[in-house]
């Protein structure tokens, strides 16, 4: 969904950080997805309830849209990178714990494994930041709301103003959040990633203690998912961190969450944008998001130093009104007397800081990627589509 992260997006070397920041902070949550304000896309995944069995469509390889340059493809792996994955101790207990819970054939599996590679790419990508490197909302919101995405996001609200109309109607989430998502994620389906998912998730799963067990998870998810839906687990490409299709969902999201929205009987994450914008809404709807309500409010320090326990109290949201005034914390709008919040911090590198008050929706975008600067830019983007849309929807501005 991080975490997630998101994600969850081929991008320059200075994008490539920022992502990473968005992206793979959003996985040290997880979809699930930045516990400390970043992870990977949607999917900040726990435990997996077993869903009904569905159909997703056989790997296409998507199309590139004529209004843009297709985005680059993921930088290749050297044939030295190739790791013999069936010999290791590792992957042979991944693959007998995948026989007895799940009832794989070993042998099969093995041979899957056999066709994995190493992506040293992936790690790379999956690294935390420098040390002394100084996050910049400022930088970070300028890449997203931007009016190149402005005019895709409008676009893509036009040609699929049914969808999106269904999708809020059915699920309550206002359509300007579900277009503006889809917009952060990958542009409209500009920038879905070419890194095979076989490849990435093994890697992750084996190769980057930091998340490996979270990778391992979503490895278990995506081999589940293959079987189930009847596609190759070799063909299925995305995000260097095995985010899919253009909401960038990891697999236990897509298990989970993911919706057949255009009734053709499969569920198309990569093909379909009619799916993606289902799938969006009801993974914020079944996050808990909370039809009508805000997403945010405006924060006033009266001193910075005073207002830190309320930042590192984090978030779920859980100080109401009074908590935050004893720490000098107000807004400029009315308060809701007994609703939690957050206070959430936006650091600008050398410049002065920027908070706002998250509500219950911040908290749930962030279920989606954990990152406090892909929820605002999420908002932000989402306030600009809405702003040269006709007519009212329930996120405040």
């Amino acid at each position: 969904m991080i975490d997630s992260t998101g994600v969850h997006r081929a991008l320059s070397a200075t994008g490539t950080l920022i992502r990473t920041l968005a992206v793979a902070s959003c996985l040290a949550t997880l979809c699930a997805p930045s516990a400390a304000q970043t992870q990977t896309s949607a999917g900040n995944s726990k435990k997996t309830e077993r869903p009904p069995a569905r159909t997703a469509a056989p790997a296409q390889p998507t199309k590139p849209s004529a209004r843009s340059p297709a985005p680059a493809p993921a930088p290749a792996e050297s044939a030295a990178n190739s790791i013999d994955w069936p010999s290791r101790e590792d992957v042979k207990q991944f693959v007998r714990m995948m026989s007895e819970k799940h009832g794989f054939d070993e042998i099969e599996l093995l041979s899957t494994f056999s066709q994995a590679r190493m992506s040293e790419t992936a790690v790379r990508l999956m690294a935390p930041a420098p040390p002394g490197f100084r996050r910049s909302w400022t930088v970070y919101r300028s890449r997203f709301v931007e009016p190149f995405r402005i005019r895709e996001g409008l676009r893509f609200w036009r040609d699929n103003a049914a969808a999106v109309s269904r999708a809020s109607q059915r699920y309550g989430v206002p359509p300007e959040i579900i277009v503006s998502i889809i917009g952060v994620e990958t542009i409209y389906g500009r920038q879905v990633g070419d890194f095979r998912v076989l490849d990435t998730l093994t890697t992750l799963a084996f190769e980057y203690p930091r998340r490996g067990e979270y990778f391992r998870e979503e490895l278990e998810q995506y081999l589940l998912l293959a079987r189930e839906s009847g596609f190759d687990p070799a063909l299925w490409k995305g995000s260097f961190a095995g985010a899919v299709g253009l909401p960038q969902f990891m697999p236990a999201s897509i298990r989970r969450h993911a919706v057949d929205f255009d009734g053709d009987g499969r569920i198309d994450l990569r093909n379909s944008p009619t799916d993606a914008i289902g799938s969006v809404a009801r993974f914020l709807a079944n996050h808990g998001w909370r039809s009508g309500a805000p997403t945010h409010f405006t924060a006033v320090l009266a001193d910075e130093a005073r207002a830190q326990p309320a930042v590192a109290a984090g978030i779920p949201p859980s100080l109401n009104r009074t908590d935050l005034a004893a720490m000098g914390v107000t807004s400029t709008q009315t308060l809701p007397a007994d609703e939690p919040l957050s206070l959430i911090d936006l650091p600008n590198g050398d410049q002065t800081t920027s908070y706002v008050l998250g509500a219950h929706n911040f908290y749930v975008i962030t279920r989606y990627n954990r990152s406090y600067f892909y929820a605002m830019a999420v908002i932000d983007l989402a306030l600009e589509l809405k702003a040269s849309q006709p007519g009212k929807s329930p996120i405040d501005k």
